[in-house]
């Protein structure tokens, strides 16, 4: 495959190797046509022709070498020179290992740093890519299959790096957007993000919040009963939704309206996202219930929730233009109808009609909630999803008159909650799992087949010349390959293998649980089978290869890096085969086993 020019789909990240990494561009690395400048920081001038013999033989990835023979004389040329890449032997005589890394990286903070190192010089290596190396290799694969091979995974996996850093500034981007704080917390419960609205609620800072238990916003005076009615919710498997104040750090109390949902990864717990809701002006809005009736009406008439009034014998007696907005109804047409006509609500999961909480609130003299997922049908019978509560009305001499209840459509809120979920695991062009998603199911998986004495498959998938399509048909064709590539693989695995995007064209297979290794041979000739019909793309019949390389848990690596690294290794090899083949990774030979795909 030619990578000398890639451009990331989604993050618009390239990789280009002939401008440097020049900090005024951000510290990219790119793979173009120019030639990739590499920086030789190595005494030893038998190790030095073997390096430059090697890149100079790789013409996928065409290399300009310099090379200093001692420290001195690389850091007096860094300070005149960028590289792209920079290749340290930890044996310089002038040189201390550790010592000499710092001292370079400190010159050239932005190149990629490649470590030459000896078998023997373990500890020395480990201390250095402690300290930020990006790689090391060994000297005594200084050749032309490891040493390009080792900068297109080094040049790669930085680029990887590069997509996650924006990925999650635009996923930091939108939560900051929306009007609802939102607390992120993991399994144990801690914290791990807070957006913008949740700072200017809470009055707390992202560093204040991080690491500390949700609860702990909230005022002392009710957070025993809101600690219970998480515990009630979780321990019937119901949604959470509570009313409390929150006691902001200068003193001053904001009422809050919180939901939570749980971040699943299939049927695993990763943590809640809770949304937290200002309602100071909605509470404002009910206490101004026991005033001076037009004094009422002014409030009502101007806040953003919908509240509606019932008399005594359960017939509406007043709607605020919200509630008009949501329900449908006029209040000229509404009032002295049965609130049953006006405010139908139902279960949203099973369409049965939901209890009436306006005579509940009159009933029991308290307020009450909604039930969860009650869902509005409106007037011109479309169905709303609402949450709020039902509160008795009293006369001056407190006896109850009616029923008052405060609604709002939280359709949109509850969709933000779970999209915003989704996307922190998927693909957004693909809907296929992400990188994160993968590696927690990769990790699953080989913890099973490690009880169960199974084995786990890993498949790295790279269409065949994809670059040809993007720039003959544009960027938008492509895409439209890539989801239907995604759709025809979806129709070749079991409902149990999970199939993730990397990025570009790249795709991830991981098949669990197989019985053996070898099993995964008759899914990857199925894969290169389902791709011999055309893909019609913008009105062309394109005839669409791919290269396939394959590692099994736990005969090619016994953890997650391995595996995934042995995986892309026979991927290349499937490349350096023709093509349109897949290779079952083998590290005794560089031939490795070879497919006759059509």
């Amino acid at each position: 495959m030619d990578r000398r020019w890639k451009a990331h789909p989604t993050t618009g990240i390239c990789l280009n190797a002939g401008q440097g990494s020049n900090p005024q561009h951000g510290g990219r690395v790119t793979l173009n046509d120019a030639a990739l400048h590499v920086f030789l920081i190595a005494d030893n001038a038998a190790d030095a022709e073997v390096v430059e013999a090697a890149l100079t033989q790789e013409r996928s990835m065409p290399c300009r070498v310099e090379r200093a023979p001692s420290l001195a004389a690389a850091l007096n040329r860094l300070g005149k020179v960028s590289f792209d890449v920079i290749l340290l032997d930890l044996g310089l005589t002038d040189g201390k290992g550790l010592g000499s890394f710092e001292s370079v990286r400190a010159a050239a903070p932005n190149a990629l740093m490649l470590i030459l190192c000896s078998g023997d010089d373990e500890l020395r290596t480990q201390q250095v890519l402690a300290c930020g190396a990006d790689d090391h290799l060994d000297k005594g694969r200084l050749d032309p299959y490891w040493l390009p091979r080792t900068l297109h995974y080094l040049i790669e996996r930085k680029a990887i790096r590069l997509a996650l850093t924006l990925s999650e500034a635009r996923f930091r981007a939108m939560s900051d957007a929306s009007p609802l704080g939102i607390f992120v917390s993991g399994i144990d419960g801690e914290c791990i993000y807070t957006n913008a609205a949740y700072h200017q609620i809470s009055g707390l800072n992202l560093e204040q919040t991080l690491g500390t238990n949700w609860s702990m916003a909230i005022h002392p005076d009710d957070r025993q009963q809101v600690l219970q009615q998480w515990r009630t919710a979780a321990l019937g498997g119901a949604p959470f939704k509570s009313e409390a104040r929150f006691l902001r750090a200068d003193g001053s109390v904001v009422w809050t309206r919180l939901h939570a949902a749980s971040m699943h990864d299939g049927r695993e717990l990763r943590g809640h996202v809770q949304t937290v809701e200002d309602i100071s002006a909605r509470k404002t809005a009910e206490d101004a219930l026991f005033e001076e009736r037009e004094r009422a009406l002014v409030t009502l008439n101007s806040i953003g929730d919908a509240v509606l009034s019932t008399d005594l014998t359960g017939n509406v007696s007043y709607l605020n233009p919200a509630a008009e907005a949501i329900t449908g109804w006029l209040q000229a047409e509404a009032i002295g109808r049965p609130l049953t006509e006006v405010f139908r609500i139902i279960d949203g999961a099973t369409g049965e009609v939901a209890p009436n909480p306006a005579q509940r609130a009159i009933e029991e003299n308290r307020t009450v909630g909604l039930a969860a997922d009650t869902a509005l049908l409106r007037r011109d019978g479309r169905e709303l999803a609402i949450e709020d509560s039902a509160a008795p009305i009293h006369n001056r001499n407190g006896r109850v008159t009616g029923a008052v209840i405060v609604f709002r459509d939280v359709s949109e809120s509850r969709s933000m909650v779970l999209k915003m979920a989704h996307m922190a695991q998927h693909d957004v062009l693909t809907g296929l799992p992400n990188r994160a998603l993968l590696n927690d199911r990769l990790a699953r998986s080989i913890g099973l087949a490690q009880r169960h004495g199974k084995r786990v498959g890993l498949m790295f998938l790279d269409l065949d010349h994809f670059k040809r399509i993007n720039d003959s048909l544009g960027h938008a064709a492509g895409d439209e390959l890539l989801q239907l590539v995604a759709e025809r693989l979806m129709l070749c695995v079991r409902s149990t293998d999970t199939i993730c995007r990397l990025g570009g064209d790249e795709f991830v297979i991981l098949l669990g649980e197989l019985e053996a290794g070898h099993d995964a041979a008759l899914i990857a000739e199925k894969l290169i089978d389902a791709f011999v019909e055309p893909c019609l793309i913008a009105d062309r019949e394109l005839h669409v290869s791919m290269s396939i390389g394959i590692s099994i848990y736990p005969d090619d690596g016994d953890d997650i890096d391995a595996v995934m690294r042995n995986a892309d290794t026979a991927m290349y090899q499937a490349k350096a085969s023709g093509r349109n083949n897949f290779q079952f990774f083998t590290p005794a030979s560089p031939m490795l086993q070879t497919s006759s795909a059509p």
